[in-house]
């Protein structure tokens, strides 16, 4: 099939994973990371949203923009939890680790999450560069060793870490405490605490205590530099808010403000990173320990790098040259923007330091929490024995993200948005103008009159319209500059919706192609090159429907717009065209809350509810408020829910691109009279 489109827009930098590529001085190079899955679990949806898929989003963006962009994760490996878990099945850490990293590994991939390479921490590149680092902390006197009593089991003949130790909880009397934290009172412990202390290994051998030797990294020596260097950052990378930092640059962490103490990084383990000698009086006493797994886990990002080239010191020791993006949920800022920042500072060697942080809160399961153990969420592999498409999911999560928020994975709103968002909006504006070249124009685009390259806002018939796409479409670069991710997912929702009214306006039909042939070729035109941006705009969301629409087109992978432009000219012949997205039926709502609803039986814990929400479930009187759903809900509620949902993610849109409070207002007020006509309804 002949194509002819403007090699000036086409993407040059290949899909991830494709081929190894390395930052060019002068250029803009993206280095991305998200947060280390433990490799002792199975991941569900509330940990994908949370960073994996999140910076794979940000780093297909990157790539439209013909960015040099490196996108590494992997399982973190080593540490007393894969000890325990290795323990309880009865293999070996090693097994552990590679039974749970083909299941990621299997995982991240069918969410099409396109690393360049998912790697793993327990790598002799890890533990080489784990190994510089702490002698680089040596030299620099940034390690001194403390003695402190811990749990010994006689029975074992060796010192145990805190999860190899249960007991009675010193608090609550709670029996089957564990070493690090009580279930019962969830009061975080010390194994030495814990009353009439089991050993897990052979609950019959006697545990005492028993003093030992560890290193510990000088974070309070760190934290004048590691103020410094906070500061500069924050402003320099435009951090949004978290918990080491608020929007007026002031350092509000705990630990921070009332001095840094100095911390760990030894452990009385064989599963981990060994301690190498520092040519130190007390390196006999660090003989046969490990690594911490909290100092060696944030060195998995380098290490995966070397495993990916061996040239990742271009990466990860150029930071004149390398923006580092990092993605992780709200419980991990704390390693990423003062521990592993303190690390790199006290080494002393040149690194690529964090430029952004971009963290998610919690999103929760129908009303409650994810929890494998009673069956209750979706887990791993399962999202595709749903039959719902990776592209569907990867929508929905990205639309629910809970960017300020913790946010509610819900079966209806899931279908909702495929329904009425994807096939009605998205999959409607792509169809309806394909299938018109298709049988009107025998799949050839015709002479518009349209000269190549940008439309002028001005033209005399859709000077409207273009003028509108084209702010749209600087919304959405400055929204996912800006790692507004979310946003950006709406805008493209907008600029469908804006393809669609033009359609609509303009009459394109069997009539218009009759009446005024060079107007309907227009509109062509125009449609196929909008639908042709669209392609670029949604690939960092939903990359195999890219895929199925540029195939469709029959044209290359493109870069992101900055303005609506001619780029598939005259003469060119489009694919196929094919429906992008099908119908769920409403009735599966059940069927999945029935099989992902968990099996036990008894009250499923509720997710935590912020004071403000809370007090919002309360009426009048004092009591709270009592929703009961009665029986199936009715086509006209379903239909007006969609209407809800759909103007609320308008209203987000607007308030998150501050336009005028007029604008905000009026559609706020229609938000307003959907609810009220919806609590009438309900009610009849």
């Amino acid at each position: 099939m002949t194509q002819a489109v403007r090699k000036e827009v086409l993407r040059s930098i290949p899909d991830p994973g494709q081929s190894a590529i390395l930052p060019k001085e002068g250029e803009t190079n993206i280095l991305i990371t998200s947060a280390l899955p433990y490799c002792n679990n199975v991941p569900h949806l509330g940990n994908i949203i949370g960073s994996v898929l999140s910076a794979d989003v940000f780093s297909r963006y990157n790539r439209t923009r013909n960015r040099r962009t490196l996108y590494i994760c992997g399982t973190d490996e080593y540490g007393t939890a894969t000890e325990t878990a290795a323990l309880k099945e009865c293999i070996t850490p090693k097994e552990l680790c590679d039974k749970y990293h083909a299941l990621h590994k299997e995982t991240y991939e069918w969410f099409d999450i396109g690393f360049d390479l998912f790697g793993r921490t327990s790598t002799p590149q890890h533990t080489e560069i784990c190994q510089s680092i702490y002698l680089s902390l040596g030299k620099n006197e940034y390690l001194e060793k403390q003695v402190r009593d811990q749990t010994y089991c006689q029975g074992c003949q060796k010192f145990l870490a805190d999860r190899y130790v249960e007991g009675v909880c010193p608090h609550c009397s709670f029996p089957d405490a564990r070493g690090d934290q009580c279930d019962s009172c969830a009061r975080t412990l010390d194994a030495i605490d814990l009353l009439e202390p089991r050993c897990l290994i052979n609950k019959t051998h006697r545990v005492v205590s028993r003093s030992s030797s560890h290193m510990y990294f000088r974070l309070d020596k760190a934290q004048p530099q590691l103020e410094e260097w906070i500061k500069a950052s924050y402003k320099k990378g435009k951090w949004s808010a978290n918990a080491t930092i608020n929007t007026e640059g002031e350092i509000v962490d705990a630990r921070m403000k009332s001095g840094l103490r100095p911390t760990p990084v030894t452990r009385d383990l064989t599963w981990g990173v060994p301690i190498p000698p520092l040519g130190r009086e007390d390196d006999k006493e660090m003989y046969g320990k490990v690594l911490y797994v909290w100092f060696d886990a944030v060195i998995g990002y380098p290490s995966i790098t070397a495993n990916y080239t061996p040239e990742w010191r271009q990466w990860w020791l150029n930071p004149d040259n390398v923006k580092l993006y990092q993605f992780m949920g709200k419980d991990n800022v704390y390693f990423h923007t003062i521990y592993f920042p303190a690390m790199l500072l006290a080494d002393g060697r040149n690194w690529t330091t964090l430029h952004h942080i971009s963290t998610t809160e919690y999103l929760n399961y129908e009303g409650g929490k994810f929890s494998k153990s009673k069956g209750r969420g979706v887990f791993g592999p399962a999202a595709r024995d749903t039959g719902i498409p990776a592209s569907v999911w990867r929508y929905y999560l990205l639309a629910t993200r809970p960017e300020t928020a913790d946010a509610m994975f819900s079966w209806a709103d899931c279908i909702t948005a495929n329904n009425n968002v994807l096939l009605k909006n998205f999959g409607n504006f792509v169809n309806r103008a394909l299938k018109f070249v298709s049988s009107q124009y025998d799949g050839t685009i015709p002479e518009s009159g349209d000269a190549p390259g940008p439309l002028s806002p001005n033209d005399a018939l859709d000077a409207e319209f273009i003028s509108e796409v084209n702010n749209l479409l600087k919304e959405y670069i400055d929204a996912m500059e800006s790692v507004k991710l979310r946003l950006g997912l709406q805008t493209i929702m907008l600029v469908s919706n804006r393809g669609n009214g033009y359609l609509q306006a303009s009459g394109l039909n069997k009539a218009l192609m009759t009446e005024n042939p060079q107007r309907c070729a227009q509109v062509v035109s125009r449609a196929v090159n909008l639908i042709y941006a669209l392609s670029a705009l949604v690939y960092p969301f939903m990359p195999a429907t890219s895929e199925a629409v540029l195939q469709q087109l029959n044209a290359p992978a493109r870069t992101v717009p900055e303005v609506l432009s001619t780029d598939i000219l005259a003469g060119h012949q489009i694919g196929k065209p094919d429906h992008l997205f099908k119908n769920i039926d409403k009735k599966m709502e059940d069927v999945w809350k029935t099989k992902f609803g968990g099996t036990d039986g008894t009250k499923e814990e509720a997710a935590p509810v912020s004071k403000r929400k809370a007090k919002k479930g309360v009426n009048a009187s004092g009591k709270a408020e009592i929703v009961v759903e009665n029986g199936p809900k009715s086509p006209e509620v379903i239909a007006l829910e969609a209407k809800i949902l759909e103007q609320g993610n308008y209203v987000r849109s607007l308030k998150e691109r501050k336009e005028k409070k007029d604008v905000i207002d009026v559609s706020v007020l229609e938000l307003k009279r959907l609810k009220t006509e919806l609590v009438t309804l309900e009610k009849v």
